[in-house]
C-alpha cells in the first residue's frame, strides 16, 4: 500500500506542478477568472491519479479485492502528497517567482466588485478583503490554503474512487 501511495502521490505531485507551470507560462494573459477555472481543472486532473492508484493497488497487489477502508487510505495518502507539493509550489510562486501576484489578484477582485456592487456594499466588501489580504500575505497561510483546497478535492475523489473500485474477495470470479 505504501509503495502505491508514494508512486501515485509522486505522479499526482508532478502532474499538478507541471500543469501549474504550463498555465503560468502559456496562459498568463488570460482573465483571472479563467485562470482560476483552469487551476481547479488542473487539480482535478492531477487528483484523478487517486482513482488509478487505488485501482493499481486492487489489481496488482490485492488479488482484485479492495475494502472501502483500503481505498480511502490509499486515496488520502495520494491526495496528501499532491496537496503538500502544490502548497509548496504555490508558496514558491507567490514569494519568489511572482511576488506581485497577491496585489494583482487583490486589485482585480476589487475592480470586479466595484463594477458590480452598490457603493455601500462595495466598501463593506473592501474592508473584508483588506483583512483577508493581510492574512494571506503570510506564506504559511498561503501554503495551508492551497494544500487544504487540493486535499478537499482529493477527499471527494477518494471517496468516489473507493466506492467505485471496492470489491470483496467473494465477489471475484473463481
Amino acid at each position: 500500500m505504501k509503495q502505491t501511495i508514494l508512486k501515485y502521490g509522486g505522479y499526482g505531485a508532478l502532474t499538478i506542478c507541471v500543469l501549474f507551470l504550463i498555465s503560468w507560462f502559456a496562459l498568463n494573459d488570460l482573465d483571472m477568472g479563467i485562470q482560476e477555472v483552469i487551476g481547479y481543472a488542473s487539480m482535478v486532473v492531477a487528483l484523478s491519479l487517486v482513482y488509478f492508484g487505488i485501482r493499481h493497488f486492487r489489481d496488482q497487489f490485492n488479488n482484485g479485492a479492495l475494502t472501502l477502508g483500503q481505498g480511502i487510505r490509499i486515496g488520502l495518502g495520494i491526495s496528501l502528497i499532491t496537496a503538500l507539493a502544490f502548497g509548496l509550489l504555490d508558496v514558491i510562486y507567490v514569494v519568489w517567482l511572482n511576488p506581485d501576484f497577491m496585489e494583482t489578484y487583490y486589485q482585480n477582485v476589487l475592480s470586479e466588485l466595484q463594477a458590480t456592487l452598490p457603493e455601500s456594499e462595495f466598501l463593506q466588501r473592501k474592508e473584508e478583503l483588506e483583512a483577508q489580504k493581510a492574512l494571506f500575505a503570510s506564506p504559511l497561510m498561503n501554503f495551508i490554503l492551497m494544500a487544504v483546497t487540493v486535499l478537499i478535492i482529493g477527499v471527494v475523489i477518494t471517496l468516489l474512487s473507493a466506492l467505485i473500485l471496492r470489491r470483496k474477495t467473494s465477489d471475484l470470479p473463481s
